[in-house]
């Protein structure tokens, strides 16, 4: 396509960009648009995630009631250390632009110490993902699902708080056979039984009167809807099935859709945080071995910066619809 105009007597240039447009070398160029695509993927799986919530806003589990762990600490701290992990990746994002900074006025010493606190950064940050995965799928109080797919949770009347199922769950030696390799048949197609049966919650529920039911949904005051002692009687004969933790099928914190959800897109992006680190690894040592110094520049550096950015800002989109909201 000719990129000249006419006019008369002479032509005039319409594009002095020569094979660089905007200065941007080949490399650079081509992760602006992996950026730009990946930012279309993560914009359409959190505008699902929207509207999903907005349809069962009623019954979605409350950020402040899902994430309250600390590692090695045992209480109730909602959002602390979901809040470390995100100022973790945001100082790894800080030690990326001095990284690139030190690569552009070539000083090796530094890019090797910054792209090393980028990278602890980055592995804390999915170390700590893992771990949050890990909790979630455990679980932490356990609950009973209803025969129309409803979670059904437990509460102390005295003080309000959550009851593990362990606090009030009656142990009935009969509901529990241990089947061994050696001794018949073994199940191996069946997934793993919860700590207590259906029928040991429910015979201690019945038998413990400072036990109430709350259901999935959510009052005019923004909690849980808290049943009496009689209307939690009622409801406990509607139980089907014990539910502990939260997987791609249940989910004892509310929604399965919030499970769902919660798994597919922060995996999503733990696998992009994962694969940054692995390509900020190769290029620390790639300095080290002094390859960017025979080159004559740090290019490489601030491209894997340019996606290590976009995983910060992409992060800082998650936590806010999903911690935050």
């Amino acid at each position: 396509m000719d990129s000249t105009i006419s006019t008369g007597a002479e032509e005039e240039s319409v594009w002095g960009g020569g094979n660089q447009p905007l200065g941007a070398s080949y490399g650079k160029l081509m992760m602006w648009f992996f950026i730009v695509s990946d930012a279309l993927t993560f914009s359409g799986f959190l505008a699902s995630y929207g509207f999903s919530r907005f349809k069962f806003i009623e019954t979605w589990p409350i950020a402040d009631e899902v994430f309250t762990h600390v590692p090695f600490i045992h209480g109730n701290f909602p959002m602390y250390y979901v809040a470390f992990m995100t100022f973790i990746l945001i100082m790894s994002s800080v030690t990326m632009v001095l990284a690139v900074d030190a690569g552009h006025r070539m000083m090796k010493n530094k890019v090797i110490i910054y792209m090393f606190l980028t990278i602890i950064g980055g592995a804390i940050f999915v170390g700590s993902q893992a771990w949050e995965w890990a909790t979630f799928i455990k679980g932490d109080y356990g609950a009973v699902e209803t025969n129309g797919g409803r979670i059904l949770q437990f509460v102390k009347a005295d003080t309000g708080e959550r009851a593990a199922l362990a606090d009030f769950a009656q142990s009935i030696e009969s509901e529990r056979v241990t089947q061994q390799k050696s001794e018949g048949v073994w199940y191996s197609g069946e997934t793993a039984l919860p700590t207590y049966s259906l029928n040991e919650v429910t015979q201690g529920f019945l038998s413990n009167p400072n036990i109430l039911i709350r259901t999935e949904t959510i009052n005019e005051e923004g909690e849980k809807t808290l049943l009496t002692r009689e209307e939690s009687l009622a409801k406990i004969k509607d139980a089907k099935l014990v539910v502990e933790g939260a997987n791609l099928i249940r989910n004892e914190y509310g929604s399965r859709l919030f499970a769902d959800f919660f798994f597919f897109i922060t995996g999503f992006h733990g696998f992009h945080v994962f694969s940054g680190v692995v390509i900020n690894v190769i290029i620390f040592f790639n300095i080290i071995l002094g390859t960017y110094e025979r080159r004559g520049h740090y290019e490489m550096v601030e491209k894997v910066g340019l996606y290590w950015h976009f995983v910060d800002l992409v992060w800082v989109f998650v936590f806010t619809f999903f911690y935050l909201v």
